[in-house]
């Protein structure tokens, strides 16, 4: 009765240019539950943006599965002892504004070391990235580094590629960069998949398809008013 049947699953689509990415879809329930106030029309704002945050935290859980670990000399109030432990140094947060800002908050809760930068852009009349803000830190030249760029949404794929064009054209191997987002799109997967074949990605769910405004269907609207109560 107790046996867990839900977490994290890698996704495959044969055929689709999103096959090319390591996809991992996290299904586990309190996640799933999350989710469904996201994408409840009635969640009011406050409470949006905290379900934002929610989720991030378990996301961290998911995508964090995959940081190295080093042994840790220590000693315990009993004894000396190793311990894993992960550098935080290493780790990079690249939330894509504005809308990422509520999952930076989340991963920097549980990784208060890592460093953070900042891409901001912002779509066009056409759906196309246009870029107003980036600042990053340096990046670092270590096997272990991670950098993990946030975004709730990821629908034409068009910004979490610009963002991760600015990262990589920063010095970041692209070997060290992840995208966790919470809602994707089949056509913004594509997108990646083509651009970036092996990029990790994790995703609370993968959606229908794209509407003829570039919109998630079914979706949660636009994530960045409805997490900061502006209009469209």
């Amino acid at each position: 009765m107790f046996a867990p049947s839900h977490g994290i699953r890698r996704v495959h689509a044969p055929g689709a240019p999103r096959d090319a990415l390591q996809l991992w879809h996290v299904d586990h329930p309190l996640v799933q539950h999350k989710l469904a106030l996201l994408r409840d029309r009635e969640t009011p704002m406050a409470l949006f943006r905290q379900t934002v945050r929610d989720l991030g935290t378990l996301m961290v859980f998911a995508a964090g599965a995959s940081l190295p670990t080093r042994p840790r000399a220590l000693h315990t109030p009993l004894a000396a002892t190793t311990a894993p432990s992960v550098d935080e140094g290493a780790v990079t947060l690249v939330p894509v504004l504005r809308a990422g800002l509520p999952l930076a908050e989340a991963f920097s809760a549980l990784l208060p070391g890592a460093r953070v930068g900042h891409v901001g852009v912002y779509r066009d009349a056409n759906a196309r990235p246009v870029e107003y803000l980036a600042r990053l830190p340096a990046p670092v030249a270590a096997e272990h580094a991670r950098c993990w760029v946030l975004d709730p949404m990821l629908a034409t794929g068009h910004s979490a590629e610009h963002a991760i064009d600015v990262i990589t054209r920063r010095g970041y191997p692209i070997g060290q960069l992840a995208l966790v987002c919470l809602l994707a799109a089949p056509e913004g997967l594509d997108v990646l998949g083509a651009r970036f074949p092996g990029l990790p990605v994790w995703t609370a769910a993968i959606d229908e398809r794209l509407d003829e405004h570039a919109y998630i269907v079914p979706g949660l609207g636009d994530a960045g008013d409805r997490i900061f109560g502006t209009e469209h």
